[in-house]
């Protein structure tokens, strides 16, 4: 895992509970920085390796062009509605674009696992359906900040 996390230790979650989480949740949000430097944040579905976060984007997005333009991104995948059950994960490095852009399916033995997963998690299908539209983005974290407040009642 990345760097490791100073503050809220106590309610931080584990390198195997982030592992989890992260494999079971579907939607995160995205940061990347704007021309102006202003942020810009939208939500993607994602899929995780156990090392690697990997996104599927549309390649005409502002969001693609912003990391075309200047890589760092940060990205939070959380959960929760009531205070006590909140918990998430907050990741942060550069993104790498991997494979063709636009994905029509050529061979990329690169993504072969990546695709699985994202295929299985999202569409419940053992492969992945290309569009021509999508191209792949994959986040190894340099940093990882993670919250779980069910661990509040522990303490």
């Amino acid at each position: 895992m990345a760097a490791a996390q100073r503050r809220g230790r106590r309610i931080m979650m584990s390198p195997a509970e982030v592992d989890v989480f992260l494999t079971e949740q579907r939607t995160c949000r995205v940061a990347t920085v704007s021309p102006d430097g202003a942020p810009h944040v939208s939500a993607l579905w994602f899929a995780w390796d156990g090392t690697s976060l990997w996104l599927y984007s549309i390649t005409r997005s502002r969001r693609w062009s912003e990391l075309r333009r200047d890589p760092r991104i940060a990205v939070v995948v959380d959960a929760g509605e009531e205070y006590g059950d909140l918990r998430g994960v907050e990741l942060t490095g550069n993104a790498v674009f991997v494979g063709e852009a636009p994905r029509t399916g050529g061979p990329c033995p690169e993504l072969e696992e990546p695709e699985k997963l994202f295929a299985r998690k999202n569409f419940g299908l053992d492969s992945m359906p290309h569009d021509g539209r999508h191209g792949w983005l994959r986040l190894t974290p340099e940093a990882v900040v993670s919250w779980d407040f069910r661990k509040l009642a522990e303490l």
